[in-house]
């Protein structure tokens, strides 16, 4: 592997609820994006992609049962995907994995006319961007 750039992110660490829970929803996804498994303890996975990692943990800390998106914090994660088609197949199969989509009014444009994304909840309430970039268009 290459040295990562320097100020590149090098983990994100999100405390869940229930691991067993957030290791199906989120590991569905990361592993559909390509990420691979990467570490497993008692509390906790991960799974990589380069030089940068993910992981949930169930922690005995935890202050609160769920995440809250709109407090302060996290909002959302967003991923690159391929292209609106990978994007589409990725949004039908969530429901099966624990996410929902949200804003299905405005979707796939939920975040403006010009930007192709989909906008998805786990039960445990984090949020997702899966931003589907067309040749041509702003990022």
């Amino acid at each position: 592997m290459t040295r990562p750039v320097a100020g590149t992110l090098h983990h994100i660490e999100l405390w869940v609820p229930d691991l067993e829970r957030a290791a199906a929803s989120f590991g569905w996804l990361l592993e559909a994006l390509g990420h691979t498994p990467f570490q497993s303890w008692s509390d906790g996975r991960s799974w990589r992609l380069g030089a940068t990692y993910l992981v949930v943990e169930q922690s005995p800390a935890l202050t609160a049962g769920e995440h809250d998106r709109c407090r302060p914090g996290l909002n959302h994660l967003a991923f690159h995907v391929a292209d609106p088609e990978a994007m589409d197949a990725l949004v039908a199969e969530a429901p099966r994995h624990g996410w929902s989509l949200m804003f299905p009014d405005r979707h796939p444009h939920a975040g403006g006319a010009r930007h192709h994304a989909a906008y998805l909840e786990n039960a445990d309430g984090f949020e997702v961007e899966l931003v589907a970039v067309t040749p041509g268009e702003p990022d």
